[in-house]
């Protein structure tokens, strides 16, 4: 392991919108900001072929050259951007104490403030057709790509809220809603299980699981196994949607940040900061409701915002503490 250790004024974990936007804003405020990528460079946004609703593309935009500008965004006001994963953190209790990060298991570095973007991780079946067809009809986010499938077949799988949510979501613009449920019952709240109940379009089945997805270069339909009795069907749909839940990306951060009961991070109020001074969070990974690209950026911003007002105010009382130093001394 390296000797030597760096000093670095912000540094930024993770990338993605959320990553991004904090580094833009954390450059112009000239706090020199060094941003780790990890493992999936851009985050979850590299896997979307096509990004519809985020301002200021009315024609729509690539993910992974959204993120290729954002990252040119960054780098062209000062942001220094590696590649390489944070592994392991040591985190000071103290308002204005140094938090140190460990780098690929190899190198430690050492920062004034940490902004925390490491976003969440759909959970997907596991279906090789499902990963084949990831960004050819297969999503995890209904709010974002549903649009594609207007006044088409589609189906989803999931029995919790978002699941039930995102279901009437896509039977509001789709012709047809199929939706997978493989207990014999919703987890979803009694209020979403009637939105669904109550929705004519949304053809309901318990006790169904995915058997394969269809299609080679994109969904062209579905087949599905009912686990009671063992019968299979297909149907014809040209999108498939997975809401059976996110992981936070916050392994390295359990024991030292407060997380809610999931392990989404949990920041005060209105604000980005964590219960450690110094240590901000934004995106998915402290945001389990809205899950966009627009709020992921949102939250960058206020991270970056937040950064900045704590260094000032530990500079301001350090220099106060200094003149009554020189006022005593006089």
């Amino acid at each position: 392991m390296s000797d030597t250790v760096e000093r670095i004024k912000c540094l930024i974990i993770g990338s993605g919108p959320a990553g991004y936007t904090a580094a833009i804003y954390a450059s112009r405020a000239d706090l020199k900001p060094v941003m780790y990528t990890g493992m999936e460079p851009g985050g979850q946004l590299t896997t979307t072929t096509e990004v519809d609703n985020f301002p200021g593309y009315p024609e729509g935009i690539d993910g992974p050259q959204m993120m290729m500008d954002l990252q040119k965004q960054a780098e062209r006001f000062g942001t220094e951007v590696r590649m390489g994963m944070v592994t392991e953190v040591d985190f000071s209790e103290k308002v204005g104490g140094i938090h140190r990060a460990c780098i690929d298991n190899n190198k430690w570095v050492e920062a004034e403030t940490v902004i925390i973007s490491t976003g969440a991780t759909a959970k997907y079946l596991g279906l090789p057709s499902e990963q084949r067809l990831r960004g050819g009809g297969v999503s995890a986010c209904a709010v974002c790509d549903g649009f594609f499938y207007k006044g088409q077949d589609v189906a989803i799988v999931g029995g919790g809220d978002t699941a039930a949510e995102e279901a009437t979501y896509l039977a509001n613009i789709c012709n047809k809603v199929t939706m997978l449920v493989r207990k014999d019952h919703m987890k979803a709240s009694k209020a979403m299980q009637h939105r669904v109940t109550n929705t004519k379009n949304i053809d309901l089945r318990y006790n169904t699981e995915v058997d394969e997805i269809l299609g080679d270069q994109v969904v062209e339909g579905l087949r599905m196994v009912n686990n009671q009795t063992g019968e299979k069907e297909e149907i014809p749909i040209t999108g498939f949607f997975v809401a059976i839940g996110h992981k936070p990306n916050t392994d390295i951060f359990k024991g030292v940040l407060k997380m809610d009961d999931t392990g989404y991070l949990i920041t005060d109020s209105k604000s980005t900061k964590t219960n450690l001074p110094g240590v901000f969070a934004s995106g998915d990974v402290q945001d389990k409701i809205y899950r966009q690209a627009v709020t992921a950026a949102g939250t960058g911003c206020m991270a970056a915002l937040d950064a900045e007002r704590y260094l000032a105010e530990i500079e301001s009382e350090e220099e106060i503490e200094e003149a009554q130093t020189k006022t005593e001394e006089v």
